[in-house]
């Protein structure tokens, strides 16, 4: 008798690295490591610690859930390709969820969630994925982020219950903050150097 599937999910859309592991309905184990900066490298060590912890390994996955942000826009491109390279070696679905679907889990589609942004601003919806940067204080009411293991339990149990039609992809309220180099670029040259 097959075993139900098994869902990897991860998350690196805020201030840290979040990872659950979830067969059937039951999360099975997650972890969370708060940081500012560098999971780009502990993403995957975090992802093997989990499965090992649970006596698991990447061929044992049956799908990949990855939140999609609102949140760090590094963050975000960080956990979104990752997932969507796990997908395609292993040969499973990988599925994208929102920050703001996470939020609603379990509530009415049209509860209003806030979630945190810069500058005393956070990015309001009030359905679905349609969302806006406003004033926090103009939120009124409304589910923020729940505890990041709680958030990736949840990232899972949406990507287990949902068909993978499109490969995940960033969701982006606002621009990126980064500003271009101020550095010229090379010169090109138009002979190839002698070598003599």
């Amino acid at each position: 008798m097959p075993s139900e599937p098994l869902t990897l999910a991860f998350d690196t859309s805020a201030a840290h690295c979040a990872a659950a592991l979830l067969r059937g309905g039951a999360c099975l184990g997650t972890v969370y490591e708060p940081m500012k900066k560098g999971q780009s490298e502990r993403l995957f060590g975090l992802l093997e610690e989990l499965l090992a912890s649970q006596g698991q390994s990447w061929q044992d996955l049956d799908k990949i859930g990855v939140g999609t942000g609102p949140g760090n826009f590094t963050g975000i491109r960080i956990a979104v390709s990752a997932a969507r390279g796990l997908a395609m070696s292993l040969g499973i679905p990988a599925v994208g969820v929102s920050g703001f679907s996470a939020a609603r889990f379990g509530s009415a589609s049209d509860t209003a969630v806030a979630l945190p942004a810069p500058r005393d601003q956070v990015y309001f919806s009030s359905r679905g994925d349609d969302a806006a940067l406003i004033a926090a204080s103009a939120a009124g009411p409304a589910l923020g982020l729940p505890a990041p293991e709680d958030l990736v339990c949840r990232i899972a149990r949406i990507a287990a219950a949902t068909e993978a039609a499109v490969p995940p992809a960033p969701l982006y309220i606002r621009a990126a903050d980064a500003a271009p180099a101020a550095d010229q670029p090379p010169r090109l040259l138009d002979e190839p150097l002698d070598d003599g």
